[in-house]
């Protein structure tokens, strides 16, 4: 199912990504734009990561998330890999790990730390604004922590994205409350980018040891026609209270 890219073939894969059409991949032209700012691409560095180990970062969203032996998960925006290794560690020998993102020089560091640190259950996958690349029926759980808002399409990854989930797999966010060209998205504006693509949450946390907030989504039993899709109004904050209420 997994096909293994380390450093030294990477950059063979990667030229091969989509080709975008003016401003916007052409794959990507069925779906609505984001009615709303898109954040520019945060650092990808993982100095700070002793410090998010310090506040228990992922070993609560793996607790949230439910996260057990034997498990297949993606990394989705995996960076240098801060999850992805901790990710490799919980699901153990028999599971799997798949580290994708669209920044080569990230992929390329990962590539050599998972190769360093000897870690047999991680694939590494480059992939697309629009198209994250993963296999139909494939994950239990889908991370994006701290970059959702980074996504320009997300209408159209996360109509992508929705195969590629087996039968009770979910997707995890860990955010930020505040605007999306500022490194975050407010809840309720989250869930309802979610929604018009065929996801419903079921679960929702303020958690600031994890500088933000959990949400955790599920697939609906229907995808919608990628040209049925209305954006969400980039204003629609909405009150903690309702999206805790949406989660129950």
């Amino acid at each position: 199912m997994f096909r293994r890219a380390v450093a030294s073939g990477l950059l063979v894969v990667l030229a091969a990504c989509g080709q975008a059409s003016g401003d916007r991949p052409e794959s990507a032209l069925e779906f609505p734009r984001p009615d709303r700012p898109v954040s520019g691409l945060g650092s990808n560095q993982f100095s700070t990561e002793t410090a998010r180990d310090n506040r228990g970062e992922a070993e609560t969203v793996m607790e949230l998330a439910g996260v057990e032996p034997g498990m297949t998960v993606a990394d989705i925006g995996a960076g240098n890999g801060y999850y992805t290794v901790r990710l490799a560690e919980r699901v153990g020998e028999e599971g799997r790990v798949l580290a994708q993102d669209i920044d080569r020089s990230a992929l390329e560091r990962l590539g050599r730390r998972v190769e360093r640190q000897r870690i047999d259950n991680v694939s590494i996958q480059p992939g697309a604004l629009d198209d994250p690349h993963l296999p139909e029926k494939s994950f239990d759980r889908i991370f994006m922590v701290h970059m959702y808002h980074e996504i320009g399409e997300p209408y159209a990854l996360l109509w992508r994205l929705w195969p590629s989930l087996r039968e009770g797999g979910q997707v995890v966010v860990v955010d930020v409350d505040r605007p999306t060209d500022r490194h975050g998205i407010a809840p309720m504006l989250l869930a309802c980018e979610f929604e018009r693509v065929g996801y419903k949450l079921v679960a929702f946390k303020d958690a600031p040891e994890l500088a933000g907030y959990y949400a955790q989504f599920e697939r609906s039993a229907n995808r919608p026609a990628p040209e049925s899709i209305e954006p969400c109004r980039g204003d629609a904050v909405g009150k903690r209270a309702a999206i805790k209420q949406a989660a129950t």
